[in-house]
């Protein structure tokens, strides 16, 4: 089995080529998507994070 730099270079330039590169616009509107989501998250586990933490020290009398 023989391999072609030239050869391999071509064909990742050819599937390139191929590919369907999302809009300016679709990039932001996912980006904006996902960093939402996260803040999203992390608020959410925040809050049940403070809530667990509450209640635990509520149970065990560590103050509250």
């Amino acid at each position: 089995m023989s391999v072609n730099p030239t050869k391999f270079l071509q064909d990742v330039r050819a599937e390139a080529r191929k590919v369907t590169w999302p809009s300016r616009r679709a990039t932001l509107v996912t980006t904006g998507a996902v960093l939402a989501m996260a803040a999203g998250a992390s608020v959410f586990f925040f809050i049940v994070d403070q809530g667990i933490g509450f209640g635990i020290r509520v149970l065990f009398g560590l103050g509250g």
